[in-house]
C-alpha cells in the first residue's frame, strides 16, 4: 500500500511451492517474535513524513511510470500528488480515516471514493483503493509465530500473521519473511479464506532515510493475474515533520503545485 508513512504480485508455480506453510516446530521465542514483529510494524511509520516515490505500473499491454508526492499524520491522514508524467500530473487523493476522496484534473472534479469502489484499482496499479485508505498494526492487530516454509533460506525467518476475528480484512493470514541479521522484510505473502496464495509483496534496495534504515523498493506481484506488477521506489522521504492541516483539506486536492 502507499505508506502511511507506510505505504501497502506474477507468481509462477514454483514461487507458490516455495512458500507452503507447514507445521514444523520453530525455536525462535516468543520475545523474539515481538520484537521482530513491532519493528516491522514500525519501519515505516512515524509521527508524520513527507515522501517523494515513483510508482511503476507493468501489464502485459502497457507500463507507465509516475512520480508522486505524499504527506502523512499518524495512521489517520494521507495526501498524495501525482506530479508527472503531464498526462496524470495534478491527479490527488485524500484519505482521512476511513474516507478517500480523488481529484481528476481533466474533469476538474472531487470524486468520494463509495465502499463498493474500495476493491477497485488505485491509479491503474495493483494496489486497490481499500489499501490505501486501510491502516492496522501487525503489533496490535494480529497474531504472530514462527513458521517454517518448503525448501527455507537459513538466512531468514519465517513469521504466520493471523488477523483478529473482527478485523475487516480479505486476508487469512500474512507469511513474512525477514532476514536474521537485522530483521528486515524480504517479502511478504498473502493468502486468501481458502488458503490460496493472492499477491506477493517484495522488499529491496536497503537505505538510510533520516537516520532510518528501510527498504527503499517495494514490489507488489498479483498472483492471479499474470504479467501485473507494481513497483514503489522511494527517492525521498523525511520523518516527523511539520505538516500543516491544510494540506488535508479538499481545497487542497485542487491545488496546483
Amino acid at each position: 500500500m502507499v505508506p502511511s508513512t507506510r505505504i501497502l504480485c506474477l507468481a509462477l508455480c514454483s514461487v507458490f511451492a516455495l512458500v507452503v506453510v507447514n507445521n514444523t516446530p520453530v525455536h525462535s521465542t516468543d520475545t523474539d517474535i515481538q520484537q521482530i514483529i513491532r519493528k516491522i510494524d514500525e519501519m515505516y511509520r512515524s509521527e508524520s513524513s513527507y515522501s517523494e516515490f515513483e510508482m511503476h505500473v507493468v501489464t502485459p499491454h502497457w507500463e507507465r511510470t509516475m512520480v508522486m508526492e505524499a504527506w502523512t499524520v499518524g495512521m489517520d491522514k494521507t495526501f498524495v500528488r501525482i506530479t508527472s508524467p503531464r498526462k496524470e500530473k495534478g491527479m490527488t487523493t485524500l484519505r482521512i480515516g476511513n474516507e478517500m476522496w480523488n481529484y481528476l484534473p481533466k474533469t476538474n472534479k472531487i470524486i468520494k471514493i463509495p465502499p463498493s469502489m474500495m476493491m477497485s484499482s488505485w491509479m491503474g496499479s495493483d494496489f486497490t483503493n481499500d489499501d490505501v485508505v486501510r491502516e492496522f498494526s501487525l503489533y496490535e492487530d494480529y497474531s504472530y509465530s514462527e513458521t517454517s516454509v518448503a525448501a527455507p533460506d537459513t538466512s531468514l525467518i519465517y513469521i504466520d500473521c493471523v488477523p483478529r476475528e473482527d478485523l475487516a480484512v480479505v486476508w487469512k493470514n500474512v507469511v513474512i519473511a525477514v532476514t536474521r541479521s537485522d530483521y528486515l522484510p524480504v517479502w511478504q505473502k498473502y493468502y486468501d479464506e481458502k488458503g490460496a496464495l493472492m499477491r506477493t509483496m517484495y522488499f529491496r534496495e536497503i537505505k538510510t532515510f533520516d537516520d532510518r534504515t528501510i527498504p527503499a523498493v517495494m514490489e507488489l506481484v498479483p498472483e492471479n493475474k499474470e504479467g501485473h506488477k507494481t513497483e514503489i521506489r522511494y527517492t525521498v522521504l523525511e520523518l516527523d515533520i511539520d505538516v500543516g492541516e491544510d494540506v488535508f483539506s479538499l481545497r487542497n486536492l485542487r491545488a496546483q503545485k
